[in-house]
C-alpha cells in the first residue's frame, strides 16, 4: 500500500539536526593535545576534530577528510601559528605518503607520546602501572627499514603506470623517487623501480612489489598474468645488476625465479639464521628486532634447566635463541607453512630442544597436549587482536614469569587485566620503537607470579 504525504515534517526528538561538516571544507583550529595516533586534537563548534599534522599549541588551517556525527577528521593544510617543536620534515613527500606520519616532531617527542599512550592504556583498560618502566628500546630514526610493499596500478585513461606509496586513507599513489626509512641497499633498487617497470610489456597486469634485504636483497613482483619472456629477461637483468633475488607471485605462493635462491635475516648475538619467504612475517627493523629478543631473554631470566613456551612463534625469533639458553622449548604457531618453516631453521641452526606445534590460538588451550606438561616461562607475541584465550590459561602453566610483546596496546591492557585475575603481577613495562615516524605503538611487558 502506497504511504500518503500528508505534507508535514517531523522534527527529530532531542531538537534540530546538527548540519554536516562538507568535505573539503577549510576550518581555522586550535590543536589543544595530541590523539594516540599522532594526530592533533581541536574542539570546534561542538565537534572533536582529528588533525593530521599539527601538533598541541598550533593555530592551523584544515581541511576536512571526513565527518561523521560529532567527529570530524582533517589533513592541516597551512600552520597559522607554529609549535617551537615543529620540525621541518626531512622527507619531501611528508604529509602526502601514508607511510610517516610524525617526521615533523622530533624523534624525543615521538617516544614521549608513544610511552604516554601505553600508560594510559594500561591505566584505563586494566587500571594497572609497572612497578618500574623500562627505558625504551630505540634504533635509528631513519634508514631502518628492510621490507616494504610499493604500489603499482594501471592508469588506463593516462595510459601510465603509477609506483609509489600510497596516501594517507586513500588509493591514491604517492610517486616516490628515495624513501628515507628504507635501509641504505634498498635505495638504489626504490629509485630504479619505476622506469623497470615503466619498461614491461605487461604492465596492465602488475600487481604490487614488494622489496626485502637480510641475508641478500629481494624483488617481489606480484602479477595477474603470466608475464613473457621479454619481461620477465628485463626483470631478471635488474635483479642482476642490483645483486637482489627475483621471487614471482602468480597463482599459487611466491617462488625464487632461481630454485636455489634462500632469503633470511641474522641475529648475530646467537650466530643464528633465520630463513623466510616472501608472505610470512618478519620485523621491519633489524636493530630494534635484535635488541627486542635480548631485552625478552634479560626480562624472563631464563634458567639451564627451564622449560618454556612460545606462544605465536612465527619463523622461530624467539624461540631460537630461548632454546641457546634453556633445557627445553615448546614452541607454538596458527600458520603450518611457519610451522614448518621454524622447524627447517631449528634444524639448519644445530637446535634439538626445540618442539613445534600448530595450533589455532585463538581457541582454549586445554585440550593441546603441550599444553598440559607444564612450563618454568611463557613468552608471547601475538597479532593485534592479542591473544585473550591463551592469556586465560597461562596460569594452567605453572608458568612463575610471563614476557607479553605487543603492537598493540589495547589489548596488551586487556589481556594484563586477566593475568593478574591469576595472580600475577606487572613488573615491568616499556615501548619499542620499532616504527620511527610513525605513531605505532610496540610494547613489552614482564609478568611474575605475586
Amino acid at each position: 500500500m502506497s504511504r500518503r504525504n500528508s505534507g508535514l515534517r517531523f522534527q527529530p526528538s532531542g531538537g534540530a539536526r546538527t548540519p554536516q561538516v562538507p568535505v573539503g571544507k577549510k576550518q581555522r583550529l586550535a590543536i589543544e593535545r595530541l590523539a594516540h595516533d599522532g594526530r592533533g586534537i581541536a574542539f570546534h563548534d561542538g565537534r572533536t576534530w582529528f588533525v593530521a599534522g599539527a601538533l598541541p599549541e598550533e593555530e592551523v588551517e584544515a581541511r576536512v577528510l571526513a565527518a561523521r556525527s560529532q567527529v570530524v577528521e582533517a589533513r592541516t593544510e597551512r600552520v597559522l601559528n607554529a609549535s617551537p617543536l615543529r620540525l621541518e620534515p626531512p622527507c619531501p613527500h611528508a604529509g602526502q605518503c601514508g607511510g610517516c606520519t610524525l617526521q615533523h616532531l622530533p624523534h624525543a617527542e615521538q617516544l614521549a607520546l608513544k610511552q604516554r599512550t601505553l600508560a594510559e592504556q594500561l591505566a584505563r583498560f586494566a587500571d594497572l602501572q609497572p612497578d618500574e618502566w623500562a627505558a625504551p628500546l630505540v634504533g635509528t630514526e631513519f634508514g631502518y627499514r628492510r621490507r616494504a610493499r610499493i604500489a603499482v596500478r594501471w592508469d588506463a585513461k593516462v595510459r601510465r603506470l603509477e609506483v609509489g606509496f600510497r596516501a594517507a586513507s586513500s588509493q591514491v599513489i604517492v610517486g616516490i623517487a628515495e624513501c628515507q626509512v628504507l635501509v641504505q641497499p634498498l635505495q638504489p633498487l626504490m629509485r630504479a623501480l619505476p622506469d623497470l617497470l615503466r619498461s614491461l610489456d605487461k604492465q596492465q597486469a602488475l600487481g604490487h612489489v614488494e622489496l626485502f634485504h637480510g641475508t641478500a636483497s629481494a624483488v617481489l613482483l606480484r602479477h595477474t598474468q603470466p608475464l613473457g619472456d621479454s619481461d620477465l629477461q628485463r626483470l631478471r637483468e635488474f635483479c642482476a645488476a642490483h645483486q637482489a633475488q627475483l621471487w614471482l607471485h602468480g597463482d599459487g605462493e611466491p617462488h625464487p625465479d632461481q630454485a636455489d635462491a634462500r632469503l633470511g635475516y641474522r641475529l648475530e648475538r646467537w650466530n643464528l639464521t633465520l630463513e623466510y619467504r616472501p608472505g610470512d612475517f618478519v620485523q621491519v627493523n633489524a636493530a630494534v628486532n635484535e635488541a627486542m629478543v635480548a631485552q625478552a631473554l634479560d626480562w624472563m631470566n631464563p634458567q639451564p634447566g627451564d622449560r618454556v613456551l612460545d606462544l605465536f612463534c612465527g619463523l622461530g625469533n624467539f624461540a631460537l635463541p630461548l632454546a641457546r639458553q634453556v633445557r627445553e622449548v615448546a614452541a607454538v604457531e596458527g600458520v603450518e607453512s611457519m610451522v614448518e618453516r621454524a622447524r627447517g631453521n631449528a634444524a639448519a641452526n644445530g637446535l634439538e630442544n626445540l618442539h613445534f606445534f600448530q595450533a589455532d590460538l585463538s581457541n582454549p588451550l586445554a585440550d593441546a597436549p603441550w599444553a598440559r606438561q607444564g612450563f618454568d616461562a611463557v613468552l608471547l607475541d601475538p597479532p593485534r587482536d592479542g591473544a585473550f584465550e591463551a592469556v586465560r590459561q597461562i596460569a594452567a602453566t605453572g608458568a612463575r614469569r610471563v614476557v607479553y610483546v605487543s603492537c598493540n596496546p589495547a589489548t596488551l591492557a586487556r589481556d594484563s587485566a586477566e593475568l593478574v585475575r591469576q595472580g600475577y603481577q606487572l613488573k615491568k613495562a616499556g615501548i619499542l620503537d620499532m616504527f620511527p615516524q610513525t605513531a605505532h605503538v610496540e610494547a613489552m611487558a614482564l609478568f611474575e607470579v605475586g
